[in-house]
C-alpha cells in the first residue's frame, strides 16, 4: 500500500478533481485491491492497481451523475497558508500553472484526458497503456499525439483570454 498510495491518489485526483473525494476513493480502492490481491500476478500488479483505481473513479463519477466541478475550493486546502518554499512567488506561479493544467484537463474529451493522465502524469509505457485500455499500441500513439495537441490548444486559448482561467 505504501508503495502505490501516491499513484492511486494521483489517478483518483486527476479523474475526480477534488482532494477529499480522491482520498476517499483511494481508500475504497485499496479495500478492493486487498480483497482480490490473491488473484493477481506480481508482474502485472501496477497496471492492475491503476485499472482498479480508474474503474473506481469512473464508478464514482457515474454514481454522482455528472462531471465534477472543475474548480471547487476545499477548506482543507486553505488551512495551511504558510509557504514551505523559499520563494513564495515561484510557488504561487507553480500552483497557478498546476490549477490551469487541471482546468484544461477537465475540458478535454474523456479519452484524451485519460491518455494524458496515464502517459504524461503516471508515466506508464505505451504498451501498458494499450493493454490497460484494450486498444492497439498504434491507437495509443495517435491518441496520445491528439491528446497533447488538444491540451496545448486548450491551454493556449485559456491563457489568451478566450476562456478565462478561473472558469
Amino acid at each position: 500500500m505504501r508503495q502505490y498510495q501516491g499513484r492511486v491518489y494521483s489517478v483518483a485526483y486527476h479523474y475526480l478533481g477534488n482532494a477529499e473525494d480522491a482520498r476517499d476513493l483511494a481508500q475504497e480502492t485499496f479495500i478492493r485491491i486487498y480483497r482480490t490481491l490473491d488473484r493477481v500476478d506480481a508482474s502485472t500488479l501496477l497496471p492492475w492497481i491503476l485499472r482498479v483505481t480508474r474503474n473506481a473513479a469512473v464508478d464514482f463519477l457515474r454514481r454522482r451523475g455528472a462531471r465534477p466541478p472543475s474548480e471547487d475550493l476545499v477548506a482543507d486546502d486553505l488551512r495551511d497558508l504558510k509557504s514551505r518554499t523559499r520563494d513564495p512567488e515561484q510557488e504561487c506561479d507553480r500552483q497557478d500553472r498546476k490549477r490551469l493544467i487541471q482546468r484544461a484537463l477537465a475540458r478535454l474529451t474523456s479519452l484524451n484526458r485519460e491518455i494524458i493522465i496515464l502517459k504524461e502524469i503516471q508515466e506508464m509505457p505505451l504498451q501498458e497503456i494499450a493493454a490497460f485500455l484494450g486498444v492497439p499500441i498504434g491507437t495509443v500513439k495517435s491518441r496520445s499525439n491528439r491528446a497533447r495537441i488538444e491540451l496545448g490548444q486548450t491551454l493556449v486559448s485559456m491563457t489568451r483570454g478566450r476562456i478565462r482561467p478561473e472558469d
